[in-house]
């Protein structure tokens, strides 16, 4: 196998072109079956094989600086920087990433895992090497489903004052997860086709150049002249008018044609774009056919493409996705938003039943976030899914936007807690910490499916700023026979005894149900709350509890540093409450991926752990108590 000889970085410049031509089938194969076992990104990894053998045939490692935008297509790059063995323990807790991390290989310039940051990233790179006098190559790689990032054209913008060379190369695949929207995707449509005019273009220029003493002159003139050939033939060439030189398109699996047009990129002295045109999937006839399925797809059948593991419960998403659908079908003023994540938020439904009512913005939280707030205003009811890792990214329009002017915009954070597999860049541990600072918002948070049924429509009536915060994964079923009509700031009283109070937030609820039966099971007395509302507090129970119990336990899957427990804290210490607050969750520190399960022990937040550190702080308060006496 010429995959066995990939053992360093650069060892791709030892192989002759018919080699070349038998790793790129390799690298699919390998990658098929390896995904098949363990999950990953498949489709874009499949589409950006040769384009990842070209660049590394280009450049030299690490010197040289690639920037992978969202970096979910990495996976050949780290094939050919000798990272094959690591690939039995991709995503997997301890084992090797599915993203660049600059801890794993030199190699890896940047880490990533949000989209529309990677011309920043290496403009960044273009400034610190001028600024030390250093010569290497920069490069950054981003789709064109990232440029309906806005901070994408922030950065072009920025590119196009350069003096020096930095390459980008688009990856056009039209295709980001969800179909890609909008006008840059038109417009990218066009330059696909505009291949005739390359042609032209170098025809033109090579004849003028033949002209005795003055071709060289004219060809310059021509390339100074802003409606000069190319804007005749390419209608608003939106790169070159932005003085950033562009190149193809070229075919993204023909390793020949890219070395040649990267080869010409690296002679610019200024920024230059490369669009690549690939095929996301390619190799793969079920990934060919349904890329978006075979996005991030977990373990499958290799022959049939169809999922290893049987379908289990409705998640929280799929019930999100049946009651917001039914909502609309009585509202007609309700309307669904997402951020290229149709698919992945659960709004297909919607958008088929309701495509006048439905919004695809693109990859642009920011954007989405406030249009949203326009919504509002203009009196219609908006429901904007996302998911909490890529909230983050819409923090400020939250905050001016929505909540300042205290606008009826409901926030569905999808995925919100410990996510697993893709690490830390897509942990949902911080949204209710940077929630629930920001005036006029709501923050609420189910336990089960059906609460999250009752939430939903609690929520869309609510006429405030409200975010409904749940988890990836299979709705709970238990606790079902605890229902109780969902009421503005008020928690949920499941069991009501003394000394103990377990209040949790959200999914939560079959630990905190575990870890009180474990607790009544060795002799303590204990209440279990279900919090409903992270914000607002519900004081008027904490006071009410404190006056029968000593501890109070607060559970949530979120950073413990502006989390709810420290709101229970902070609540507890103002109103100078005689009790004990022991609060449960995530440690001040990003999480690396792995199975979730695994995620929840390495932090802290399984039920042998809990219960440990419960009977230890109750305990101490006893003896405590006695010797006070």
């Amino acid at each position: 196998m010429v995959l066995e000889m990939i053992r360093k970085e650069n060892d791709i410049k030892k192989l002759d072109e018919g080699q070349l031509k038998e790793l790129a089938g390799e690298i699919r194969q390998f990658l098929i079956e390896k995904i098949s076992r363990t999950g990953g990104h498949l489709a874009s990894n499949l589409g950006v094989v040769e384009l990842t053998m070209a660049l590394h045939l280009t450049l030299d490692f690490p010197e040289d600086k690639l920037i992978w935008d969202v970096g979910h297509q990495s996976y050949t790059h780290k094939l050919l920087t000798g990272r094959k063995d690591g690939f039995d323990d991709l995503r997997k807790y301890g084992g090797m990433s599915g993203f660049p991390k600059r801890k794993e290989s030199p190699c890896d310039a940047f880490d990533t895992g949000h989209s529309s940051t990677s011309i920043s990233a290496g403009l960044g790179y273009v400034a610190a090497r001028e600024l030390l006098g250093q010569d290497h190559s920069v490069v950054s790689v981003i789709g064109d489903g990232s440029l309906t990032g806005g901070m994408a054209y922030e950065a072009l913008n920025n590119a196009s004052r350069l003096k020096s060379n930095f390459i980008i190369v688009l990856n056009d695949n039209n295709m980001s997860i969800s179909e890609n929207v909008g006008g840059m995707s038109k417009y990218l449509s066009g330059l696909r086709t505009a291949q005739a005019y390359t042609d032209l273009k170098k025809g033109v220029e090579d004849t003028l150049k033949r002209i005795p003493g003055r071709g060289d002159r004219i060809v310059s003139q021509i390339r100074r002249t802003k409606s000069g050939i190319k804007q005749l033939l390419v209608p608003g060439m939106f790169f070159e008018d932005m003085d950033i030189t562009y190149l193809g398109p070229v075919d993204g699996h023909d390793i020949r044609k890219l070395l040649k047009v990267f080869n010409e990129a690296k002679r610019v002295d200024h920024a230059v774009l490369v669009h690549v045109i690939t095929k996301k999937g390619k190799g793969y006839a079920p990934a060919e056919k349904d890329p978006a399925k075979f996005h991030g797809p977990g373990p499958f059948n290799i022959e049939t493409g169809e999922p290893k593991a049987p379908g289990g419960p409705d998640t929280y998403t799929q019930v999100f996705s049946k009651v917001l659908t039914d909502i609309a079908k009585r509202d007609d003023k309700v309307v669904a938003i997402t951020a290229a994540m149709e698919d992945g938020t659960g709004l297909a439904p919607f958008a088929k039943h309701f495509p006048q009512r439905f919004f695809d913005v693109g990859i642009a939280e920011e954007h989405a976030m406030t249009f949203a707030a326009g919504l509002a205003a203009g009196g219609m009811k908006p429901v904007f899914a996302v998911y909490s890792s890529f909230l983050q990214r819409a923090y400020d329009q939250t905050l001016h936007d929505v909540c300042l002017q205290d606008l009826p915009v409901v926030i569905a954070v999808d995925r919100a807690g410990l996510v697993g597999s893709d690490g830390e860049t897509h942990q949902g541990v911080f949204d209710l910490s940077f929630l629930t600072m920001i005036p006029n918002m709501t923050v609420i948070s189910p336990k089960n499916r059906w609460e999250m049924a009752d939430m939903l429509r609690f929520a869309v009536d609510f006429r405030h700023p409200i975010a409904v915060r749940y988890p990836r994964g299979a709705a709970y079923e238990g606790m079902r026979q605890f229902r109780a009509p969902v009421e503005y700031g008020k928690s949920e009283v499941l069991y009501e005894e003394k000394d103990i109070a377990v209040i949790f937030v959200g999914h939560m609820a079959e630990l905190a149900d575990s870890v009180r039966r474990s607790l009544k099971e060795a002799g303590y007395s204990c209440s279990l709350i279900n919090a409903r509302f992270v914000k607002p507090l519900d004081t008027e129970l904490l006071d009410k509890l404190a006056k029968t119990h000593s501890l109070f336990v607060t559970i949530e899957e979120n950073v413990l540093t502006g989390g709810f427990g420290e709101q229970v804290m902070d609540y507890v210490s103002r109103a100078a409450l005689d009790v004990h607050v022991r609060n449960i969750g995530i440690p001040d520190e990003y999480v690396e991926h792995g199975n979730v399960e695994v995620l929840r022990k390495e932090t802290g937040l399984d039920r042998e752990t809990v219960v440990k550190q419960v009977v230890t702080d109750y305990l101490r308060l006893m003896e405590n108590n006695g010797k006070g006496n």
